[in-house]
Order: C-alpha cells, then structure tokens, then sequence
C-alpha cells in the first residue's frame, strides 16, 4: 500500500495556476507569478533574491521594499524530480505541518513547481546543529513534527525503483521496533533547518521529500548530516555523548507532544540509540541511490557521482559496527 497522508478537514484549497516556468530562467516566470499572487505589487518594484542551496531544484524570493517581510518563494522543480519525490504527498505533508504549526503557507502550485511562504530566519549548517542549545531546539521540533498523527498506509519510496541494483534491506530491520511518523526526511540540502529571528524556536523548512518514515530514519538522517554536505567530513558525526544528550531532548519532548507521561528510561534511550544508528546506515544507502539517479537527470551544478562515492564508502565503511549493535535485554 503507498503511504495515505490525509489533510486536515478545513484546509485551504490549493490554489493551481497554469504555468511552466523555464529552470534557467526562474526570475522571468517568477515575476509572472507574482503578477497573479500579489496583484497590488508595482512590477517594476518587485525584488528577487536567489537561493543557491537548493541540490534538486532553483528558487528566487519575490518582494517589496515597502512589505519586506512579505517575501514569496518561487520554487522550481529539477529535471526529472518527479521519477524521485511523489510531489502529491509533499503538497498534503506541507498542508498537514502548516495546519499544525511547523510549516508556512502555501500560496500554489503550478506546472513544475510551487509557491509558499517564507520563514525570516537564518539557515543552521553543520557547525551550528552541535550547539547545546540548538541541539535542544532541533530534537524537541522534530519530536513535536514525529507526534503529528495523520497517517493510513505503509512507508514507500518508490524512486529505489530507478536503480536496477538495489538490494532490498527490509529483512535485516525486522528484530527492531520503529514507530511511524509524519517526518520530513531531507535535511540533506545545507540542513534545512531555520533559527528563528530571536533565538528559541526553529523550524524545519523543506519538505520535498517528506512523507511517513521511521522516527528513527529522520534521526540518524539528521545525524549524518553533522558532516554537511558540499565537503563530506565524517568525523563530524556526533559522539555518543552527544547522541545520547540529542536522544533524550527528543523522547522528552515525544513523551510531552503525546501526553505520555512515563519518564524516559535508560532502555528506551539505549534502543532509540541503536535503532538510530542503524537506520543511519541505511540513510548512506538511501541518499546513494538518490544521487546516482541525480547524476543522472539533473541540471544542478553538483557532484552527485563524488557525492554517492562519498555515501556508499561511507555505509560499507559504517556497516560491520552498526550491524553489531544489539537492542538492550
């Protein structure tokens, strides 16, 4: 069965304009949007910026001197994007976290793309998700996105389909328990995580490949990406120490989003952090296999082929001290 997400009853319409914007000319379509978005808008006053860190697709921000806290994003889908990311469960899982607080609003959808709000804030990277405190804020966000419950199906990626040599992992998880959750999977690119303007909250902003997937997939997806991205440095990856300080932030958090009012157990920290690494594991493969296929379709200026090198060394490198470790007694 493929994953059901169903939106909230009471959510807006999306609103469909039909357009196709050309991927090496995004200010141009951009502006045509506005033109239907923001009607009051001077054309000629209308401002761009764009985003640069985006691996599988552009986008320009759209505003107004006098409105600048109004900004628009215009977000263009990559080459072929649709062999990999079910683009009809990122619409619902954007309109079931903004009906629950932790996403912006969607504008529309157009022909290969969409248009949303944007989130002031400042874009965390790898030195900044080691921190103390934002390490808190990240694992209590993310504990408060897994307790949304809005799921009827099973978990799917169907773009593993593209490679002709995946090998199905499915009966080596089956000893473990791993609750799904609502998740939004890629922080791949830069951590698409936001500080908000005065520190105390953050908010997880890209949602293109989200859908349900295991709590403990997000985590260690989240942990591997301690290494960044553009200069891969495993060395990175979180110690136990820091593991075990992220873990119970989150089960705390989990406990407190779903009304379980059980204090967290050194067993449930020791099972959370195995099933985590493991699943981190599996992340090198999945991530892999995504930029294999990347390599392959995409437009971006990106090593995709360096980068699955980089991903798959990694996860035969990783493998023999992750398949080791036992769920405590």
């Amino acid at each position: 069965m493929e994953t059901q997400i169903h939106v909230p009853v009471g959510s807006p319409v999306i609103r469909k304009i039909p357009m196709f914007v050309d991927e090496h000319n995004v200010k141009e379509g951009a502006l045509k949007l506005i033109k239907e978005l923001r009607p009051a808008w001077e054309p000629d006053s209308v401002r761009t910026k764009s985003f640069t860190d985006g691996t599988t697709n552009k986008l320009v921000g759209c505003y107004v001197d006098d409105s600048p806290d109004d900004v628009v994003l215009v977000r263009v889908y990559g080459n072929k994007t649709e062999l990999i990311v079910d683009r009809d469960n990122e619409l619902k899982s954007f309109q079931v976290l903004h009906a629950n607080g932790c996403a912006p609003r969607l504008y529309c959808t157009f022909q290969n793309g969409i248009c949303y709000e944007f989130m002031q804030g400042d874009a965390l990277g790898p030195q900044d998700v080691r921190d103390p405190t934002l390490i808190r804020l990240i694992a209590r966000e993310m504990a408060r996105i897994h307790a949304i419950h809005a799921h009827n199906g099973s978990l799917s990626f169907h773009f593993v389909q593209l490679s002709p040599c995946l090998v199905c992992l499915e009966n080596k998880w089956e000893q473990l328990w791993f609750p799904l959750s609502p998740q939004h999977l890629h922080i791949t690119e830069d951590h698409k995580v936001m500080t908000g303007c005065v520190l105390g909250h953050v908010r997880f902003i890209d949602y293109e490949y989200s859908s349900y997937n295991y709590q403990a997939f997000d985590i260690g997806n989240h942990f591997n990406e301690f290494a960044g991205m553009a200069e891969l440095d495993y060395g990175l990856y979180p110690s136990l120490q820091m593991q075990m300080d992220w873990l119970k932030e989150y089960l705390q958090a989990y406990k407190l989003f779903t009304k379980n009012t059980d204090q967290v157990s050194q067993r449930e920290l020791e099972t959370l952090y195995v099933q985590v690494n493991k699943f981190a594991l599996a992340s090198h493969f999945f991530w892999g296999f995504w930029a294999l296929i990347q390599a392959k379709y995409s437009s971006i200026d990106f090593d995709f082929l360096g980068y699955a090198v980089l991903r798959f060394n990694q996860y035969f490198h990783i493998k023999p001290t992750v398949m080791a470790l036992q769920i405590p007694e």
